[in-house]
């Protein structure tokens, strides 16, 4: 069951910026109470029909762990888990969730929970990481000033 889908806000942000360069780029991942447990053409339909998603989906992979995709691995490298926002009511259900059911996942910098959102410079440098917890249309402020810096 999914708790959260974002992907209607991420195909926003990719239709109004994308001739501007902004690349959105989805990994399925079935480590999180399992909530893409489809094949991967299953999943990339699902996106498609319900979200009209346009953006490039991959094939599902692992995020966290000893089998960790090494891009995941990169990118929780360069930009840590810094906490849930539990202010909102989103990080409070989400933090609820995971403490109870998953608390190893609390643990250290990994990637938490399905949605992690990682925004990328042009050049690679500027690496900022956005929990679950986080709206896409909150990255937009990021996303505009990225987009203006020409590398």
């Amino acid at each position: 069951m999914r708790i959260y889908s974002p992907y209607k806000d991420l195909q926003k942000l990719y239709e109004k910026y994308k001739e501007e360069g902004l690349e959105i780029l989805g990994f399925p991942c079935n480590q999180f109470d399992e909530q893409e447990p489809g094949s991967n053409a299953e999943v990339k339909t699902f996106c498609e029909v319900n979200y009209g998603v346009s953006f490039k989906i991959f094939e599902k992979i692992e995020v966290k762990g000893a089998n960790a995709h090494p891009l995941f691995k990169y990118l929780v490298s360069q930009a840590p888990f810094e906490g849930f926002d539990k202010s909102t009511p989103m990080g409070k259900i989400l933090y609820s969730v995971i403490s109870e059911k998953y608390p190893e996942n609390l643990v250290g910098d990994a990637i938490k929970w399905n949605f992690t959102k990682f925004l990328i410079s042009r050049d690679g440098q500027d690496i900022k990481r956005f929990e679950p917890t986080a709206e896409p249309l909150d990255m937009e402020e990021d996303i505009k000033r990225l987009l203006a810096v020409r590398s």
